[in-house]
């Protein structure tokens, strides 16, 4: 499994809930945190951003590939777009969730949202 990791370094916990909830182990991580200006067009920005990570058209295609999306949500949106253009199907993504009770605050993965299915669900629910 390949992480692309657009948001917080992971801790040691929250990677073993992952790998927990998907019942195999994470073999790469790659991380890169976007710094987007956002009084400049995003599209040269996630080309930008994209170019730092070190996959091949096959590996694109081919790889298991879970995400952690950015915060900021124009940015998520945008790259889910460029993902799955590369992919050919939208990505899998972690969701965390504040971890109840903790100061400082932290965080701990709450579940895989798998994107492609809520999107197959949501085809069968159109209407002609």
């Amino acid at each position: 499994m390949i992480l692309l990791n657009f948001s917080h370094p992971l801790t040691d916990p929250q990677r073993e809930q992952i790998e927990a909830l998907l019942g195999r182990a994470i073999d790469r991580e790659l991380a890169a945190m976007p710094q987007f200006d956002e009084q400049q067009p995003f599209g040269a920005q996630l080309a930008s951003l994209l170019a730092q990570i070190d996959l091949t058209p096959a590996q694109w295609q081919g790889e298991p590939i879970l995400v952690i999306l950015p915060s900021l949500n124009f940015i998520a949106a945008a790259l889910l777009a460029e993902l799955h253009g590369r992919m050919g199907y939208f990505p899998p993504v972690v969701r965390t969730k504040p971890l109840a009770g903790s100061l400082p605050r932290q965080f701990e993965v709450a579940e895989i949202l798998d994107l492609q299915a809520l999107r197959e669900a949501a085809r069968r629910n159109r209407t002609s």
